[in-house]
């Protein structure tokens, strides 16, 4: 084989390779649902520290009514 004919072959394998990276949407997906998913974590962890405030402060009146009614 020719080295020119090599060469051309070379640069329309590079340039199909190029053409078929930018029509693919893989990588654009797998983006969007790991924001999604970072989305829904934080939606999470914020929905478990409210609840557990509101818990610490109910125990906390638990824990205080226990303690006033051991006192008298």
């Amino acid at each position: 084989m020719k080295t020119k004919e090599k060469k051309k072959r070379l640069r329309s394998g590079a340039s199909n390779l190029i053409r078929s990276f930018r029509r693919n949407q893989d990588g654009a997906t797998a983006i969007e649902y790991g924001l999604i998913l970072a989305m829904l974590f934080l939606a999470i962890v914020g929905a478990i520290r409210s609840f557990a405030t509101s818990n610490s402060a109910m125990y906390d009146r638990i824990d205080q009514t226990l303690a006033d009614s051991s006192s008298n």
